[in-house]
């Protein structure tokens, strides 16, 4: 795998990821039974600590990304002939 290539897969793993962790943990108002402030839909979440999940995505894709890498440089599974 060449750089670019393993750029583009890092950051396809870390959108990926990102999106998969976006609902885990969320609590809405209604859930949360707080007072929303006006112009907020209920349904908007409380705490969404999104600094916390685009971390997470980080570290998880350069894992991924680098079990990946293994496979591809000790031709563990090969797609070629």
């Amino acid at each position: 795998m060449g750089l670019v290539s393993g750029i583009l897969v890092y950051i396809i793993a870390w959108w990926l990821i990102f999106f998969i962790a976006l609902p885990i943990g969320i609590q809405s108002h209604d859930e949360a039974e707080e007072d929303v402030v006006p112009g907020t839909p209920s349904s908007a979440p409380v705490r969404p600590r999104l600094l916390m999940k685009a971390l997470a995505a980080t570290i998880l894709a350069g894992v991924v990304v680098g079990i990946g890498h293994l496979i591809d440089v000790n031709n563990l599974i090969s797609f070629r002939n």
